[in-house]
């Protein structure tokens, strides 16, 4: 770390760094936030009206010039946290210029609720593999916690894992506001996994939804899911973790349920007839939960998992198979 004010990098533009830089701003540790942002007319324009073009209008952004960047490497390079908080589908492309030394001896955090495609790594396993950083310098951030809701202020809750119990307390001293209460794990893979599931499940209810099943259904469907989650979660990575707390129930019931979430909304045009294809155009938003389909099912393949309600999803999306006949087979699977 360097020895001057703490650098803070973030990369990515969407609603969630959006979010994030915010987050940052209003935590009173002193520090530089330097942040990422794709697109170079977005960077002007962020400059002139102060908030992002595309994403949380609302939130205001005061970053003097020389902070915001479309040169990631840079950013990575000047900073001794490093936040990644892209879609994991676009994670490779924005780090294509990056290089393992680039990453080191810094904290590495992984805002990212996705699974890398392609690799089928939770991002923390990806980033040790790929650049080379040591496992306890990566940090995962779960939820619950929606962009929108930390737009407006309203009482949110982080989860902080790390095996380092000081990197952990670190990221989680820099991202606490009074609307934003953090706490810590050293629970990194379940954390970081259960926030891929969670989206599936998300999709599946969605699905329910737009297929017309009411909430009693939903509850059902809900409760199935978080003990599927700690079953997925004990074969990958068995731990004395407790599936009922924050980052994997909370994240679960709020991604569900929550008129944010935009895995539920993908899910329930799927379920009113779209195509995955007219509802990504449609929803002009990334759903992790999609492409998390794909990679768990390959996951669960390789290593002999059986998760019926992942199972259902992946039918439905990938193979195109009825949602409402589809439904009614898992339905009847649900304890």
């Amino acid at each position: 770390m360097s020895k001057d004010q703490l650098k803070i990098g973030v990369i990515g533009s969407g609603s969630w760094a959006t979010a994030m830089v915010k987050m940052l701003s209003d935590n009173q540790v002193p520090k530089s936030i330097l942040w990422w942002v794709r697109k170079s007319d977005d960077i002007e324009y962020i400059l002139s009206h102060k908030h992002n073009p595309s994403y949380l209008s609302a939130v205001e952004i005061h970053l003097p010039k020389e902070n915001i960047s479309c040169n990631a490497q840079q950013i990575i390079q000047d900073s001794d946290i490093v936040i990644l908080n892209t879609p994991s589908a676009y994670l490779k492309q924005a780090l294509k210029d990056v290089k393992a030394e680039d990453f080191q001896d810094k904290i590495v955090v992984s805002a990212i609720k996705g699974i890398v495609p392609d690799e089928n790594l939770v991002v923390g396993e990806y980033l040790t593999n790929t650049y080379q950083i040591p496992f306890q310098n990566i940090v995962a951030i779960g939820g619950p916690c929606h962009a929108e809701e930390v737009s407006l202020e309203k009482l949110s809750y982080l989860t902080i894992a790390s095996e380092s119990e000081e990197h952990a307390r670190h990221v989680a001293d820099i991202l606490s506001t009074h609307y934003i209460h953090t706490i810590t794990s050293s629970d990194v893979i379940g954390v970081e996994f259960g926030a891929v599931l969670k989206n599936i499940y998300a999709l599946a209810g969605g699905i329910c939804h737009g297929l017309g099943y009411g909430d009693n259904f939903q509850a059902v469907l809900v409760t199935n899911a978080i003990r599927e989650m700690e079953d997925f979660l004990e074969q990958i990575n068995p731990s004395d973790r407790n599936i009922n707390n924050s980052a994997y129930l909370g994240d679960l019931l709020v991604t569900a349920y929550s008129q944010f979430s935009r895995n539920r909304t993908f899910g329930n045009m799927i379920g009113k007839g779209y195509s995955v294809q007219s509802a990504q155009l449609e929803m002009n938003m990334i759903a992790e939960g999609y492409y998390a389909t794909g990679c768990i099912q390959a996951i669960c393949s390789r290593k002999g998992i059986s998760l019926p309600i992942c199972d259902t999803v992946y039918r439905i999306l990938y193979q195109n198979r009825p949602a409402n006949q589809e439904i009614k087979v898992l339905a009847n699977k649900l304890t």
